[in-house]
């Protein structure tokens, strides 16, 4: 967090654009803001030794807010659990994060990847990118340091670069957390909502890629005797799906691609089973041009940037529906 400046401070704009409420949202909101740093309660409910929580209550025109602070032990990450009853009309919520980094661009997740975007706005078409878009994360870095915000159900940002009085640099990401449009329905977004997102401290790309997925597929209880059913090294490819054939032959369909933006010359993918062969595949999951299987039942790949690639696996003994399942 910059110098003197305080993290997750939630900010309102009026958010009445001159045309389509639900649709479209004008630079000119950003003109009236108001900070959020009055608080009703604030509560230590956790003091470890493995989390702290500590638990926030606001309340601001007809509308509360309950969010729990948590931060693991050894953890670089804070998360922001947050509960609100959400009451207003022609309103914008954001949730500010000024950061001490150096930041010429942001990156930000979209599918199978990430864009990047500047910070700055010494163009019409960057000032006219007042508003941004994003699915999981969004990273902003400098040399060896940098920091992503993750979220699980917000996806619009904004984003600035100002230089402090110090010297130093302070890049602010905002996420824009809900709204309140008049029409079509004049009740759009009122009631109750729960969602969460985090910061994380000190992350590169790959990080702000992992805590993505963690913070939106959380881990789920399994036997301890269970294998992964695949994996992959290194950690700039990513499996994004597992599932069987369609065909019921036995098969087990993988997708992968490559997350950081840079060429991979030698991936490794493992399975939890022992394999007979491995296969591209196009969409409908008919094989093509078979892959290398070593020895050690590891299946050779390499990834351009970006690059998606979907295998056929094919066990030496397919496992029954029963077993898959």
């Amino acid at each position: 967090i910059a110098p003197g400046s305080a993290g997750n401070l939630l900010q309102s704009h009026p958010d009445d654009p001159n045309l389509w409420s639900a649709w479209n949202i004008d630079s000119y909101y950003r003109d009236t803001v108001r900070d959020l740093a009055e608080a009703e309660s604030v509560t230590l409910v956790d003091q470890g030794p493995l989390l702290a929580s500590v638990r926030v209550e606001r309340a601001f025109g007809a509308s509360r807010i309950v969010q729990h602070l948590d931060l693991a032990a050894e953890s670089a990450q804070v998360t922001v659990r947050t509960d609100i009853d959400w009451q207003e009309r022609d309103t914008v919520l954001k949730a500010a994060w000024p950061l001490d980094v150096h930041a010429e661009r942001e990156s930000a997740e979209i599918q199978f990847g990430h864009v990047q975007r500047p910070t700055h706005e010494n163009t019409s078409w960057d000032a006219a990118r007042f508003e941004l878009w994003a699915h999981r994360w969004v990273h902003v870095g400098e040399r060896r340091w940098g920091a992503a915000l993750l979220t699980d159900s917000t996806y619009g940002h904004d984003i600035r670069r100002d230089t402090r009085a110090d010297g130093g640099t302070t890049t602010t990401v905002r996420l824009s957390l809900l709204r309140s449009p008049h029409s079509p329905d004049p009740q759009a977004d009122r009631g109750r909502h729960s969602f969460s997102y985090a910061l994380v401290a000190g992350a590169g790309i790959e990080d702000a890629i992992a805590g993505g997925y963690a913070l939106n597929l959380p881990l789920r209880p399994a036997p301890v005797s269970a294998a992964a059913l695949v994996s992959v090294e290194p950690g700039d490819i990513v499996v994004e799906s597992v599932k069987l054939a369609d065909d019921r032959g036995g098969d087990v369909v993988v997708r992968l691609y490559e997350a950081c933006g840079g060429a991979v010359r030698a991936a490794r993918l493992t399975a939890g089973f022992e394999l007979a062969a491995a296969y591209d595949c196009d969409l409908l999951e008919q094989p093509g041009a078979q892959a290398a299987v070593s020895e050690d039942g590891a299946v050779a790949l390499k990834f351009r940037p970006f690059q998606i690639r979907t295998l056929r696996l094919r066990p030496t003994m397919p496992p029954s529906q029963g077993e898959t399942r």
